[in-house]
């Protein structure tokens, strides 16, 4: 399909800390629940029935990520947010929860594999040898950042690899491995201006940042959340809303790993862009950005997953849904899949074993946003939903 034109102004952006973590304010936002028309309701809302919704288990902490391993045991992330004790979990047959991989990769400062300890993992995802990517951005306590790879039929160390292509707003985000070449894309939303994707190699260790401040990473002006009836900001002392991590924060890639999608947490557009422009090192910045494609629209969120059929799923933070682009209608209108009030700022989201699994935080509530207390209330759950079998699907 053609490439969708723009005209994105971005907000004047005022970047400081709070808790350890970049954020970034501008001008009073409009929130998605008065923004106007065409992105103000999906086409062909439905709900699906209640079965196919299906709890596969509950997470002990408020999980960043998610990944399956080939054997079907879950593994999540702990979202720095919630401030837990353990970095990355595992999910025993039993139902029952241990640290992953290790109780020593837990604990800083611990342990046996010195240096290598984790401390703030939000991307995580398993290759099909069960190889377990961890992504730390180093934010909890401002250690440098770094992919750790942990072979889990092996039980051992795979690799610790520093990740040096970032700045100081990064805060590291999500990552895909691509299926064909020793490389993984990760995003970095920094503070909105400075959003990129990263490259690296994991034969070399080096990694590259691109796109940087393109109109594509960005977050969209006015683009504001609203859940349990007020706008997801965080008030800074001076009593000045900012808005957190809106830049770039979902991405996947087709199964071939041709083309890697992308957008913004706060943008209503996905874009995608061929892996093999990403991998040339010779290309000019100007002219890698040139080749960005619009694909189609989006919802507030901060994952995605492409299944087998090329159906895109997004995790729909401000509807608590998730939701569908398909191919059959070249991607043009955006659709509810499911709609649940147990999804509350749904994430992780992976097609595995011809399932969608995903999870609910409640990330809004905890105490960065707040500004007080933490609010959630666990349980937090990891839910298994059917795909889409084929073709459109309709509703009223």
């Amino acid at each position: 399909m053609g490439r969708i034109k723009f005209s994105i102004k971005q907000l004047p952006l005022i970047v400081t800390t709070i808790f350890g973590v970049t954020i970034f304010a501008g001008s009073p936002s409009q929130s998605c629940a008065q923004e106007p028309s065409r992105f103000s309701e999906l086409k062909n809302l439905f709900k699906r029935d209640d079965d196919t919704l299906v709890e596969a288990g509950q997470a002990p902490c408020g999980p960043g990520g998610l990944c399956v391993l080939p054997n079907g045991d879950y593994i999540i992330s702990c979202h720095q947010f919630f401030d837990p004790v353990y970095r990355v979990m595992r999910m025993k047959r039993d139902g029952s929860w241990e640290p992953f991989p290790n109780i020593e990769m837990n604990v800083p400062g611990g342990g046996s594999a010195p240096g290598k300890q984790l401390d703030s993992v939000v991307g995580i995802v398993c290759d099909s040898k069960g190889v377990v990517w961890m992504l730390d951005n180093g934010r909890r306590t401002e250690q440098p950042p770094k992919l750790v790879a942990w072979d889990t039929k092996k039980n051992k160390l795979r690799a610790s690899l520093p990740i040096s292509a970032v700045v100081r707003t990064s805060f590291l985000k999500n990552l895909v491995l691509d299926p064909n070449h020793p490389i993984i894309y990760i995003s970095d939303p920094a503070n909105g201006e400075e959003a990129a994707i990263i490259v690296v190699d994991i034969t070399t260790g080096l990694s590259r940042r691109v796109l940087q401040g393109h109109e594509s990473v960005k977050p969209q002006t006015g683009l504001e959340i609203q859940l349990d009836g007020q706008p997801v900001v965080v008030k800074r002392a001076d009593g000045e809303a900012v808005s957190l991590l809106a830049g770039v924060s979902p991405i996947a890639l087709d199964k071939k790993g041709t083309w890697l999608y992308y957008g913004p947490r706060n943008g209503r557009t996905l874009f995608k862009i061929r892996t093999d422009l990403l991998r040339d090192e010779s290309l000019s910045p100007d002219s890698l950005q040139a080749q960005f494609k619009g694909v189609s629209q989006k919802p507030i969120c901060d994952s995605m997953a492409i299944d087998s059929r090329s159906n895109i799923y997004f995790t729909d933070i401000a509807r608590g849904s998730i939701d569908y682009v398909t191919q059959d209608d070249e991607y043009l209108d955006l659709r509810i899949l499911v709609r649940d009030p147990r999804i509350i700022w749904p994430g992780g989201i992976v097609y595995a074993d011809d399932r969608l699994h995903f999870f609910s935080n409640q990330l809004h509530r905890t105490k960065i946003f707040t500004g007080e207390k933490n609010a959630f209330v666990p349980p937090f759950h990891i839910f298994e939903l059917k795909p889409l079998r084929s073709g459109l699907r309709f509703g009223n």
